[in-house]
């Protein structure tokens, strides 16, 4: 059967994958697959393996894809100006120095993202595995799909959410389940990002963005929170943004979140 009419958005999560389909103005949750690592290999190979076996069930041959990425295969840093670069393969040795500086290892195998920003203002670079990216590329093949763009969910929340931000300072939270990634912006330019596990509690939640507000000094920032997949809405200071109604399936508020 032809899906070429219908476009597909995989979310690969950090224990499941799942995959939802827009046909025209109609949205479809498919299902999801939940997986475990082998402590001997990396977590997405697992996560490949169990999208392979999902796209499968649903024939999805002839259709286009578009796959987002949880922040557990990312890694996320900031990359402050420099007017010493010129050029594009400049900025990404530049970017992968930032790294390294932070994580204190190699990224040769990664590949690096980063944000646009204008001339003078710090970006968000974001690394993610080359060999899950060729991974997704060799399964669409084989599944007979037309990959169209492979994105961190956190770039695809943002964006989605980003209208709904007013003007001034902010700190911007991703509660993914079991993970959060914090950016925060001040003077109109970002000024960090964090990436850490995170229980899925507002104790913990409000903790983590507690030390972080810490830093950016007295005036606490406005604080916009993006957490989808819990199963009640967070009883937190900080203004909701693109929360769908609850679902059972995290992967699948993931996705009705940002589709």
């Amino acid at each position: 059967m032809s899906h070429s009419s219908e476009r597909f958005c995989a979310v690969v999560g950090a224990e499941g994958v799942g995959l939802g389909c827009w046909h025209g103005n109609q949205h479809e949750w498919l299902g999801s697959h939940e997986f475990t690592c082998d402590a001997a290999q990396p977590a997405w190979e697992a996560a490949l393996q169990a999208l392979s076996t999902l796209l499968a069930e649903h024939a999805v041959k002839g259709a286009q894809l578009r796959v987002l990425l949880s922040a557990r295969y990312s890694r996320f840093c900031l990359v402050p100006w420099s007017d010493a670069i010129g050029q594009p393969r400049e900025l990404d040795a530049y970017a992968r120095a930032c790294f390294e500086n932070l994580y204190g290892q190699s990224l040769d195998d990664w590949r690096i993202v980063l944000s646009p920003e204008p001339a003078g203002a710090a970006r968000i670079a974001t690394a993610l595995p080359e060999a899950l990216l060729q991974g997704l590329q060799t399964l669409g093949r084989e599944s007979r799909l037309s990959l169209r763009s492979v994105q961190p969910y956190l770039m695809a929340a943002y964006n989605r959410c980003s209208a709904q931000l007013e003007q001034g300072d902010f700190l911007f939270v991703l509660a993914e389940p079991r993970r959060s990634v914090l950016l925060l912006a001040a003077g109109g330019a970002w000024q960090q990002v964090l990436a850490q596990g995170c229980a899925d509690s507002d104790q913990a939640l409000q903790a983590l963005i507690e030390r972080t507000c810490e830093l950016y000094g007295a005036h606490l920032p406005r604080v916009y929170l993006h957490a989808p997949g819990r199963g009640d809405v967070p009883q937190l200071a900080a203004v909701q943004l693109c929360q769908p109604a609850a679902d059972t399936d995290p992967l699948c508020a993931m996705w009705r979140a940002v589709a």
